[in-house]
């Protein structure tokens, strides 16, 4: 049993003070009835409507996130600023965590959730999971360097790392660099023991999730049916 306005809250698509007003407006229903307040408790199998509309009332809540440079990819941190000091008060509260990590100094897709089975599937290497990266290179790429990450760089501490890939855009010191692990400052340090320091790097999508393109740095929003349909297909 929870509270109603906290499980509309928990969708991202309305904080607690909005949730309240729409429960306290008569435009939500659960089981059909109208609650008699924004603290009634309800039951997992109650189903809730929204001018009439089912409404989902998830126990997890999933957001995309566009990660600036400067924040830490980690729910607290003692020095820096957390990606979750981004949202809303009352997301903060939830349970969500970052799915993976960014550099402090990188930015692009982050995935927040506080669905652990569904982060684990998506960290796991044995699912395979492509994470797509655009890159800034001091040096041009060459196709040594394809060739390399397709056959799986070994780095400097003798860590060898699964074949990737690298794609070389128009300008040379560019490319885009998709790996399906994820060991520490992986990008950076394959490009690294190429002799390829990088100066930029940004993730643009993480299995089915490509970054939404209208998402300025340090904004989010929840994501679509029709991306959690496509995360959740990651289970089969």
């Amino acid at each position: 049993m929870e509270r109603l306005d906290k499980l509309l809250a928990a969708t991202g698509r309305w904080s607690r003070k909005e949730a309240k007003a729409l429960i306290k407006s008569g435009r939500v229903l659960v089981d059909g009835q109208r609650p008699n307040g924004p603290e009634d408790k309800v039951p997992p199998e109650a189903l809730l409507t929204l001018d009439g509309r089912p409404l989902a009332a998830d126990r997890y809540t999933y957001l995309m996130l566009h990660k600036p440079p400067g924040v830490v990819s980690s729910t607290q941190d003692p020095r820096d600023p957390t990606v979750l000091t981004l949202l809303p008060p009352h997301l903060q509260k939830t349970g969500l965590f970052p799915v993976g990590r960014l550099d402090k100094d990188a930015e692009g897709l982050l995935l927040l959730t506080n669905d652990g089975p569904l982060a684990h599937r998506l960290l796991s290497p044995r699912r395979h999971v492509d994470k797509v990266y655009y890159v800034e290179t001091e040096g041009s790429l060459t196709p040594e360097d394809q060739q390399a990450l397709a056959q799986g760089v070994t780095l400097r501490d003798g860590t060898l790392c699964l074949p990737a890939r690298l794609e070389r855009l128009e300008a040379p010191q560019t490319a885009l660099v998709t790996i399906q692990e994820g060991k520490y400052h992986q990008v950076k340090r394959m490009l690294a023991a190429q002799g390829k320091p990088v100066r930029r790097l940004k993730r643009l999508a993480m299995g089915p999730l490509t970054l939404d393109p209208q998402l300025p740095p340090g904004a989010w929003r929840p994501l679509s049916q029709k991306e959690l349909a496509a995360l959740h297909a990651l289970e089969e």
